[in-house]
């Protein structure tokens, strides 16, 4: 028997299947590839190229310089100044990270900045706008600048630009209205307010800067580039210049604002001031003692310094006084409570009370400022002589009713005044609930009692308010019941100062307010400026303009000097503005703060060659 050699296996049905499978896994695996790379190229082929063309373009953001801020007659407070930045371009920095290094402490050494601080901010930017050039310092001097451009050698990718900053020329003066600058934060940048803003942009922080941020901001430009495959520049394709931001008109006046923070800085250093239209609300100065110098934050604040600025010790200049002080007001209070007595019915304006110098209530004796009395008084009188026990009586009479609480919130205290300033605080009118939910809390040794009102009534004990609520309180009954939102912000304007939008304030309250009792209240602070025996009387002899005003003395306690504080109506009898002054250890209203108000108004209605004259003892 033969065996036949070319003789095959045969192929089972097993076999056979098994082949049909995996012959049918690789056409489906051809298929998918195919249809795949024809939808790729065919389909979407447009799509990609287009994309693959953008991958080749990159957009380099150009910061807009903001727009300047004027006051009402067109005098420059804050503009820009031209300043040199050292920035470092990506894709021109060293690749090999220890020749980065290199260059980080040689730019350290150069700048006086640590490399380590220099390699994160610039990590920081590029992050954000990685084919932007990320800045390393703005506002090197020329001697800085010239060494670098000299050894460019020595600091591959290291370029120097022209940049915009803030300019503020009067330098201390309004720094608290015209507010700071300083890189948008993280937080910020979820605000809808800086929608387009990006990480490293320069934005309003504080004061008008924040308050009109979006009007003063301005427009970015942009520059369109080519790069290649490694990311590296080619060339400049397009150019979109930026657009400075709109002018801001105030309603500042310069040389009112000048005055009131020069003549507060002649006393004790520490205090505040508001000059207010009493018909329009706009605020013709507004300052606060100390003050800053808000250049430092139109770069990159040092530390050392914010601290110092925020110290108490060193009197917190950052503090807006202004706004934001919470005092005692003494006297000046009176208003409030002959407006709040008149209105509920307590009395009139010729009811007589008896005023012996000093008042009983529950075993504690009230007495006047000067320990004498001034006999039987009228409201006229008594706001003449600003006669205490006067307005004790008032205050014990309205105890539990909160009839003077009430209308010390409708004329404005305990409540923010609406205006155009961000951080403004409300202050507080004390109130029985409020004294009682302390005392439970153990946050005070008692509850409320009839002495609180009688101290409430001349504006002492736990009374908190700040110079610009005492102005919108006495303009509104200067002004026959508005309770006005005053208004720094005036109008935007381009760079002509051609009005784009007006700033109009909101809407004002209204208050009933009888005008007998507005004229017998005015009529009272008249005397108290002029006639013999009223607190200010010796300070305004001699002025030329007819004021009425209100003199005060706020005690503070524990050994600390009186709080000074005058408010002023002029010119009487129709007021056109109102001045609230406040030093806070200034001692008698008519010894320090009156001569201030005087000052201030000889500048306001353009009285020439005036001086102050000192007052006597009184309130």
């Amino acid at each position: 028997m033969y065996l036949d050699s070319d003789r095959r296996p045969t192929l089972t049905p097993k076999l056979a299947l098994r082949i049909a499978f995996l012959g049918g896994i690789a056409l489906v695996a051809f298929a998918v590839i195919f249809f795949r790379l024809w939808y790729l190229q065919v389909l979407s082929g447009d799509r990609y190229l287009t994309e693959a063309r953008n991958n080749q373009q990159r957009k380099i953001t150009v910061q807009a310089p903001r727009g300047e801020v004027v006051d009402r007659d067109g005098r420059l407070l804050v503009e820009n100044r031209t300043g040199l930045a050292v920035k470092v371009t990506p894709e021109k920095l060293p690749r090999n990270r220890r020749r980065r290094r290199v260059l980080y402490r040689r730019l350290g050494r150069v700048l006086q900045m640590r490399p380590r601080r220099i390699q994160r901010g610039i990590s920081r930017e590029l992050r954000a706008l990685p084919f932007s050039t990320a800045t390393v310092k703005q506002d090197v001097s020329g001697p800085v600048v010239a060494y670098i451009l000299e050894r460019q050698e020595q600091f591959p990718g290291v370029t120097v630009e022209r940049v915009f900053l803030r300019r503020y020329p009067h330098h201390t003066i309004g720094a608290h209205l015209f507010g700071t600058v300083g890189e948008v934060t993280k937080e910020q940048l979820k605000d809808e307010r800086y929608r387009g803003v990006n990480l490293g942009d320069r934005v309003g922080q504080s004061g008008i800067e924040y308050q009109y941020d979006r009007f003063l901001r301005g427009r970015d430009g942009a520059s369109k580039v080519q790069v290649d495959a490694l990311g590296r520049l080619k060339r400049e394709l397009t150019v979109v210049q930026p657009r400075q931001g709109s002018q801001l008109r105030l309603s500042i006046d310069l040389d009112v604002q000048k005055t009131g923070q020069e003549t507060l800085a002649g006393g004790t250093g520490r205090g505040a001031f508001a000059v207010m239209n009493v018909h329009t609300g706009e605020v013709v100065a507004l300052g606060s003692q100390p003050s800053f110098d808000p250049n430092l934050f139109s770069k990159v604040i040092k530390p050392s310094d914010y601290r110092r600025l925020r110290d108490p010790l060193n009197g917190a200049p950052l503090s807006n006084r202004a706004t934001q002080g919470l005092y005692p007001t003494g006297s000046t209070f009176k208003l409030i409570t002959a407006t709040a007595g008149l209105e509920t019915g307590v009395f009139t304006p010729d009811t007589v009370l008896f005023d012996g110098g000093s008042l009983t209530v529950g075993g504690v004796t009230f007495k006047n400022a000067g320990g004498g009395g001034h006999g039987a008084l009228a409201l006229r009188q008594a706001l003449t002589v600003s006669s205490d026990v006067f307005f004790y009586q008032l205050g014990r009479d309205m105890n539990g009713t909160l009839r003077l609480q009430h209308w010390a919130r409708l004329l404005g205290l305990g409540r923010k005044t609406g205006v155009d300033l961000p951080g403004e605080l409300p202050g507080l009118i004390p109130t029985p609930r409020w004294r009682n939910r302390l005392f439970k809390r153990h946050l005070t040794d008692r509850p409320w009692s009839v002495g609180d009102n009688i101290n409430l009534s001349v504006g002492q004990g736990d009374l908190q308010a700040n110079p610009l609520q005492l102005a919108v309180a006495y303009a509104t009954v200067a002004n026959g019941g508005r309770v006005l939102a005053p208004r720094v912000g005036l109008r935007i304007e381009d760079s002509s100062g051609r009005a784009i939008q007006e700033l109009d304030a909101p809407p004002s309250r209204r208050l009933n307010i009888n005008p007998a009792f507005r004229e017998a209240i005015l009529e009272g602070l008249r005397g108290a400026a002029s006639q013999p025996g009223g607190t200010s009387a010796k300070v305004f002899a001699g002025f030329p303009v007819p004021v009425a005003g209100k003199t005060g003395t706020a005690e503070k306690g524990a050994g600390r000097p009186d709080q000074s504080w005058y408010v002023a109506l002029a010119p009487f009898p129709s007021p056109k503005y109102v001045v609230a002054v406040t030093d806070e250890a200034g001692g008698f209203g008519a010894e320090t703060a009156a001569p201030m108000a005087r000052t201030i108004l000889a500048k306001l209605f353009g009285v020439r060659g005036d001086k102050a004259r000192g007052g006597g003892p009184s309130d």
